[in-house]
């Protein structure tokens, strides 16, 4: 109670204070520890950052900071390709879902650089009320779990018709284990831990370990790993032994069936043909399981055939190279949204289940490209590489892990294409690069 007590406090001193270090501290927090909430309290969250910058506005003085005009660059893009695109009206629609990559740089652009202890304060409360939020995705979980005995309550998420999973189909399992990533590395490379923060973090890995998405999972491993034998100041041996026991946390993890059958899909399904029918762990009666090789080459599918995440991602880039070939997209693409017609063609040319077209391409770098042309394509790839280029200078490791997680996310999700996904990279994406330009020390 006395822990609770005095963080409590310290929320009320730094609330009382933030005036003196920035206008919108309070606003700029209110709008990330919102990104997993329902979508209209996100909106008016930004509402209410913008509304507080505006009538702060003639305190405020311009800096030069270059990196923040490359999303507004984009956003100007994508308005720009209505009167190119393929279906003006999903383009038009689009658009206002966007339109965080203009209001939340110009904000920064028109406001003092952070210094580094505001921006340690924006993440603190980020990362804790991340963590209530998965205590209470855990706590729905074991309620379900002993209402229904369904396990399917602990891992992933569930479909909108029926929701059985740990998080909410409209959050998304995957999304959702990067806002909880950033919470994990936050409580993790404080240099200074207590029991709760050490409870905090074995909960969040674990935590990410059931949201069950093998890329983010991927990437968090390796980025302990990093922190702990080229980052921390602990002693060698020490190093070994957190290595050993994040090992030990996530070998035991991975024993449970269902984290352990969504690996097993996806390694049985990226071998070439034969591997990928003889899947034994699920119930696989009337359905093949379409391996990358089949996915890459086959002519014709089958209404039977189910694309593992892997195989569906390679089936939708081998889509955007054939509309490269067939269609006049290199420099424009074909607008703002704009392909479903196009994958729903290309659905029935393949005999693919009905659905499977409605998907986007699930791969940011793709969809950049498909809708917005080589433009759309270079703008997102220079934003990636200033980024990491300047979490490297500084040798900040938080930035470097929001930097690397995207690079990896973008690689199977369409991030940028939903409202929630555009708020946390841009909002994170200018907190980073919006600080004075000082060496970071470890995070107190």
């Amino acid at each position: 109670m006395n822990n609770i007590y005095i963080f409590l406090k310290n929320v009320w001193t730094d609330l009382n204070n933030c005036n003196k270090e920035s206008h919108l501290f309070i606003a700029f927090l209110f709008l990330i520890i919102t990104i997993a909430f329902p979508l209209g309290i996100n909106n008016i969250s930004l509402m209410v950052f913008t509304l507080i910058f505006l009538f702060n506005y003639k305190k405020i003085k311009f800096n030069k900071n270059y990196h923040l005009f490359l999303p507004i660059t984009m956003f100007i893009w994508m308005s720009l390709s209505y009167f190119w695109s393929i279906d003006h009206e999903r383009t038009l629609k689009a658009i206002p879902k966007e339109i965080s990559l203009l209001i939340i740089p110009l904000v920064f652009l028109f406001t003092k650089p952070l210094n580094r202890k505001l921006k340690v304060k924006i993440l603190k409360y980020y990362s804790f009320t991340i963590f209530l939020l998965a205590l209470i995705f855990i706590s729905r979980a074991f309620l379900r779990y002993f209402l229904t005995g369904d396990t399917r309550s602990f891992f992933y998420h569930g479909e909108y018709e029926e929701d059985f999973g740990l998080v909410p189909k409209l959050l998304n399992a995957i999304h959702v284990s990067v806002y909880v990533a950033i919470a994990f590395f936050y409580f993790f490379t404080k240099e200074i831990k207590n029991r709760v923060d050490y409870l905090i973090i074995g909960f969040l890995l674990i935590f990410i370990l059931l949201l069950s998405s093998k890329n983010i999972i991927v990437v968090v491993l390796l980025l302990t790993l990093i922190f702990v034998f080229f980052y921390s100041k602990i002693a060698n041996k020490m190093r070994l032994r957190n290595a050993l026991i994040i090992i030990s946390i996530i070998g035991v993890t991975f024993s449970f069936s269902r984290i352990k059958e969504r690996f097993l899909i996806e390694f049985q399904s990226n071998t070439d043909r034969g591997l990928s029918h003889n899947i034994t762990s699920i119930n696989t009666k009337g359905v093949e399981f379409v391996s990358i090789y089949e996915a890459w080459n086959n002519e014709k599918f089958s209404h039977g055939d189910y694309f593992p995440g892997t195989a569906f991602r390679v089936y939708q880039t081998r889509m955007f190279l054939e509309f490269l070939d067939e269609e006049d997209i290199f420099w424009k693409g074909f607008g703002l949204n704009a392909s479903l017609n196009k994958l729903l063609e290309k659905e029935k040319q393949y005999n693919l289940y009905p659905g499977y077209g409605t998907f986007n391409f699930h791969n940011q770098y793709v969809q950049n490209f498909a809708e917005l042309g080589i433009v759309g394509f270079l703008i997102l790839i220079s934003i990636l590489f200033l980024s990491l280029k300047t979490a490297i200078q500084r040798k900040d490791f938080m930035h470097i892990v929001f930097t690397i997680l995207m690079i990896s996310l973008f690689l199977t999700e369409s991030f940028l294409w939903r409202q929630r996904g555009v708020v946390f990279f841009i909002a994170f994406y200018c907190l980073f690069m919006s600080q004075k330009k000082e060496k970071l020390k470890e995070i107190k």
